[in-house]
């Protein structure tokens, strides 16, 4: 009898020993004379317990973690592939807590499937969404992505119908579709854990956003540390192309898309989407003017569509159960769900998607179990390196954009990054700006100059020099920044050093003025 186990091939599990332990099982299945099938599916997001070992039964899948080398002799003595309870047995997959109160959309084949495996991904309702696309007029298919309120996942949360109709409506023989997939923020993966785990469902939605604009070429702008998913993407455009999903005449349908993976320059600012366009055409990433605007004049000056990996990856799902299915998850304006990505000091971290308008409290302990170290949790930083900090008395905002701008905060990527009670948040606040000062591409004044000042002045803040006057000095270069930066990173910057200053005055040493 064949016995049939899953072992990731997630960067994150393979970094935490998941091919020592697929090489240990199948050679200890050999001397055993077990005959065990082994698939390499993605990650399911329990990071904490990566490598993460199931085992297929009449039940469901029967999960073991988290594995290591020493554990196989032991795993095969207990009969582990009949998925029999014993050491590091977690019970059905499905009903583990962390899994069981999630809302999986665009994930819902990530650690089910062999991300590879192009049949695999058709079982599990893959191109139901193209071959949906394909019977409707370009206007027709604009119309259902902005009717289900999806905006940009990439933080600056645009909405992702009125881009695609702008390019569709800028006459143009030749337009394109850019999916930026620089993943720089911190604390974020889920880009990286479509891109790997689930590539298919990210080359589907490029082709429906080519058919809905009238682009025939796509590039994935991918971040240069990304090595497996550049590997992964490039064998599934290779299959998607021999299988008749890309290239001419796809599924019969006279319409034609190909698209082609770009290593990216290896610099946060090529993240933002005119700077991407510059390096994309092999120039320096630095920040264009607007107007005029990437979608009406973007890469080499034609109409182009840039969307972030996970947008692009949504798109699938909406075009096959439809506009109001994925509208009727959220709250308010933010529609649908959200790949959020737990990091930092915490117990459980990870990625766990989720509709709009669970609170950070519940992120935290809930699903991240709270800190690591079993200190207090201080502050959250939401958003990436740019994102505000967050003290624990907005732990119950709810995680929506309009809620979080009325605290002068960001969703972003959704990447949320914790920090227990023994946190310096000045020393946070002048990393921000010395992160700035690094990664500027230089053209304006205020985020190249300002940034480096702003480490200065935050200096003499905590060296105890003439406090008042250098505090009223770095709100006042913040304020400067924000509105007189190109783009979000000199715009943004100051977001996490104000709100540190605001709820973490002691940090800066201001206790005295502030008591």
């Amino acid at each position: 009898m064949t016995y049939k186990i899953y072992i990731p091939i997630d960067s994150t599990a393979l970094s935490l020993g998941a091919n020592d332990v697929f090489y240990a099982i199948t050679a200890e299945a050999k001397k055993r004379k077990i005959d065990l099938t082994v698939i390499r599916n993605g990650s399911r997001g329990l990071f904490w317990l990566e490598p993460l070992v199931e085992v297929e039964t009449k039940s469901g899948r029967v999960a073991f973690g988290p594995v290591t080398t020493n554990d196989v002799e032991k795993l095969f003595d207990q009969e582990f592939y009949l998925g029999k309870e014993g050491v590091l047995f977690l019970g059905l997959t499905d009903d583990l807590h962390w899994l069981k109160n999630q809302e999986r959309l665009t994930f819902a084949r990530v650690g089910i499937t062999d991300p590879l495996d192009i049949n695999d991904y058709e079982k599990h309702a893959g191109f139901n969404g193209l071959r949906k696309a394909i019977e409707l007029e370009p206007q027709l298919i604009v119309n259902e992505v902005t009717d289900s309120g999806l905006r940009g996942r990439g933080g600056a949360a645009f909405p992702t119908g009125i881009k695609w109709q702008t390019v569709l409506n800028t006459p143009s023989k030749t337009k394109y579709i850019v999916c930026n997939a620089d993943e720089g923020d911190s604390g974020t993966f889920s880009d990286r854990m479509i891109m790997e785990n689930d590539p298919f469902v990210l080359i589907e939605g490029m082709i429906i956003a080519g058919m809905a604009v009238g682009a025939e070429y796509g590039y994935i702008y991918l971040r240069s540390e990304y090595p497996d998913a550049q590997e992964v993407l490039n064998k599934a455009i290779n299959i998607a192309k021999e299988k008749g999903f890309l290239g001419n005449n796809i599924l019969s349908s006279g319409y034609n898309f190909d698209l082609e993976v770009t290593r990216a320059a290896g610099a946060y600012i090529c993240g933002e989407e005119t700077s991407l366009l510059e390096s994309l055409e092999g120039k320096r990433g630095m920040v264009r003017y607007k107007p005029p605007l990437p979608a009406i004049e973007g890469l080499y000056g034609k109409p182009t569509a840039v969307n972030n990996v996970i947008t692009l990856a949504t798109v699938p799902i909406i075009m096959d159960k439809g506009a109001s299915f994925y509208a009727d998850f959220g709250m308010g304006r933010s529609k649908g769900t959200l790949p959020i990505q737990l990091a930092g000091n915490l117990k459980q971290t990870g990625l766990i998607e989720k509709a709009f308008g669970i609170s950070l409290r519940e992120l935290l302990y809930d699903f991240g179990g709270g800190s690591f170290t079993g200190n207090p949790i201080k502050a959250v930083q939401v958003g990436g390196p740019l994102g505000a900090f967050l003290p624990e008395g907005q732990f119950d905002t709810p995680l929506d954009y309009e809620k979080f701008s009325e605290i002068n905060a960001v969703v972003g990527h959704g990447g949320i990054v914790a920090f227990d009670d023994t946190t310096d948040m000045a020393k946070m606040a002048r990393y921000s700006f010395e992160f700035c000062a690094i990664e500027s591409c230089g053209k304006c004044t205020p985020c190249r100059i300002g940034s480096t000042r702003g480490m200065e002045v935050i200096d003499k803040i905590k060296g105890g020099i003439d406090q008042d006057k250098n505090e009223k000095l770095l709100r006042d270069l913040g304020e400067t920044m924000v509105n007189g930066s190109l783009c979000a990173m000199g715009g943004m910057t100051p977001f996490p050093v104000i709100s540190a200053l605001n709820f973490f005055p002691k940090d800066f040493g201001l206790e005295k003025k502030k008591a």
